[in-house]
């Protein structure tokens, strides 16, 4: 690849790539993101690839092809977002989105839509009697605006020349050579970027104080370390469009004065950790990343380092210990990360999705950004959608869009037709949201903020009717406690004791003092724990004690479930004019909980009864209940 030494050399570069794409015949984008890998689409992309082979079609496209030369572009995306529907296929021109496709659907495919313009209508996402031909056409994608997720699901994510096609670094070109560094941060500032990280910090601002510090070494970390349970959103921008917030770090780093960066990423994410360091490579090779970047004397070089899965190193004082080789543990605060940060030099630490914004910013300008959202939330957000909901995946909306929309307009409702119950938002460090009011609460930072939630990085757990809302607090409390680094005490035993008496709850065991023990100890830690993990630690405790107190006295006076989902709730009892005393439900127990004699009815001793199920299974006559 030809070093870009210029701008002119940019501009060159982006005509011939965008030239090359439109010498495809077809274009066909495989989603290979993490859900749709997992579900076979790597081998769908192969298969196609090999038949197109076979057949004598080129499946590559070049830059300096002659006009008239034609090909079928066949290409590995990031995450399409659809991840309930997946694996995801998307030919153009025929505008076509395939839904759940499967190897064996490959010859179809390949004979009728890439050979020919047939479209398979079996393939296509249908809603009751109304068949989706294209992605505008599906209401999961016609609610949202995709502007960090724009390209993710559509481009080949280690194609550099294709980034550079739809526009890529020339936001970074835009900043170096007509821009000075304290006119970026203006202008990120003035268009109220705030942190999509979850603390909705000023963007501008943050940067400004790197800028400002003396100390001529500073550094530029982007935090990869999503920890929160059912949240991908980074993952999908690093797996989808890595170069988007490559380019951002590029800026910021830019803005910064500063010439080293780090991308902090868990290890658990080998896609996205391995197109990483194909688009660094790429960038380095190109002139884009490196010494001299596009010839103007401003050098940028950056670095992948991959964390071991601690939840906490998404804290910045703990994420920075671990990239200098240190046991990931928060610090006391002052001072903060912009004064002495990574190597106790000023850093700018964001993460993902808010690097991704920056290059549109720079290129459309900050009153653009300001006219998606709202005033006090600027732009867009992405969520990733799970739980008890029809249509679950990745989604990217207007900051100020109600849980309302989301859930039932995007999300399609509850699944199975049940009623909703509660959202988690936030992950846990979030609280949930159940009161008929909060589906019309605008999801912004400042909105959140007001009734004690938060929006986290972006994970929307939703729950239906038959969920325990005390089982939640115990299953968040679990993974918090477990993730706890220890060092301070409120938070190392505090939550430690919290789990234990949640989890005596849920066991049926609760005694009348725990809710108020909860409450006092929820407190405790709330306020004087070191770090925002721990200060957070008990909001779902909280949050379903103020919603849901009635399901937690439930369990602790009247001893029962309310939900049907605490096992250790049930009493499992034979009926005495049922049971034939055939003695197979007592011979099968693996705990010996049941006694009787033959042909006379038998007894289920709870005490000793572990609710396996076991005695149920082998009952032919239908003699054993469960009574709640």
């Amino acid at each position: 690849m030809n070093r870009i030494s210029s701008s002119a050399d940019l501009q060159s570069r982006q005509q011939a790539a965008a030239q090359a794409m439109e010498l495809q015949d077809k274009r066909v984008v495989v989603c290979c993101g993490t859900g749709c890998v997992s579900g076979g689409s790597l081998k769908i992309y192969d298969r196609l690839k090999e038949l197109c082979e076979q057949a004598g079609l080129s499946v590559g496209v070049e830059l300096g092809l002659e006009p008239g030369h034609k090909d079928i572009g066949m290409k590995k995306s990031g995450c399409n977002g659809f991840c309930e529907m997946g694996p995801l296929l998307h030919i153009q021109p025929l505008d076509v989105l395939y839904t759940k496709v499967k190897l064996d659907d490959c010859e179809e495919i390949f004979e009728k839509s890439l050979k020919g313009d047939e479209v398979i209508d079996r393939l296509l996402y249908k809603k009751g009697e109304t068949t989706c031909r294209s992605e505008k056409d599906i209401p999961f994608y016609k609610l949202q605006t995709r502007n960090v997720l724009e390209f993710c699901g559509e481009s080949d994510a280690t194609d550099l020349n294709e980034y550079i096609a739809r526009g890529g670094y020339q936001a970074l070109n835009k900043a170096i050579f007509e821009m000075t560094p304290q006119q970026v941060c203006e202008e990120i500032e003035k268009s109220g970027l705030r942190g999509r990280g979850g603390a909705g910090f000023p963007t501008g601002r943050k940067w400004k104080q790197v800028l400002r510090q003396a100390e001529p070494k500073h550094y530029v970390v982007c935090n990869g370390d999503e920890g929160d349970p059912g949240a991908f959103m980074d993952r999908s921008v690093m797996e989808g469009d890595p170069h988007k917030m490559i380019e951002g770090m590029i800026i910021a780093a830019y803005a910064t004065k500063s010439d080293e960066g780090y991308i902090y990423v868990r290890a658990e994410y080998p896609l996205a950790v391995e197109r990483l360091q194909i688009a660094i490579e790429k960038a380095t090779e190109a002139g884009l990343l490196g010494d001299n970047i596009l010839g103007s004397g401003f050098s940028f070089r950056l670095h992948i380092n991959k964390g071991a899965g601690a939840f906490v190193c998404g804290e910045g004082s703990a994420l920075t210990a671990s990239i200098e080789g240190g046991r990931g543990m928060p610090r006391v605060k002052p001072p903060r990360t912009v004064e002495k940060g990574l190597f106790d030099k000023p850093t700018v630490l964001n993460n993902v999705e808010t690097y991704a914004n920056v290059a549109k910013i720079i290129m459309k300008g900050s009153d653009w950004f300001r006219t998606i959202g709202t005033q006090s939330s600027p732009g867009t957000k992405a969520f990733a959608l799970t739980g008890n909901v029809v249509n679950t995946g990745l989604i990217e909306v207007p900051m100020g869009t109600t849980l309302e929309t989301i859930i039932f307009d995007i999300g399609g409702g509850i699944r199975d037709g049940k009623n909703f119950k509660a959202v988690q938002i936030g992950g846990p460090s979030g609280g949930c949201l159940c009161k008929p009011e909060h589906l019309k609460l605008p999801l912004d930072f400042d909105s959140l903020q007001k009734i004690g939630a938060m929006i986290g990085s972006g994970g929307l757990v939703v729950m239906d009717e038959d969920t325990c809302m005390v089982e939640v607090a115990r299953f968040f409390m679990n993974f918090t406690q477990n993730e706890s680094c220890g060092k301070c005490v409120p938070c190392r035993e505090g939550t430690k004791r919290m789990l234990e008496i949640l989890e005596k709850i849920v066991a049926g065991k609760g005694t009348p003092g725990d809710i108020a023990l909860l409450e006092e100890l929820a407190d405790t830690v709330t306020n004087t724990a070191l770090c925002g993990l721990g200060k957070t630690a008990a909001n779902p405790v909280i949050s379903t004690l103020q919603y849901f107190r009635d399901e937690y006295d439930a369990h602790v006076i009247g001893r029962r479930c309310p939900a049907k989902a605490c096992s250790h709730m049930k009493r499992l009892v034979i009926n005495p004019e049922a049971c034939k005393g055939c003695t197979k439900c007592a011979r099968n127990c693996p705990v010996n909980a049941i006694t009787g004699t033959v042909k006379n009815p038998h007894e289920i001793d709870n005490d000793k009864c572990i609710k396996c199920g076991t005695c149920i299974d082998n009952c032919k006559f239908g003699a054993i209940e469960e009574v709640w």
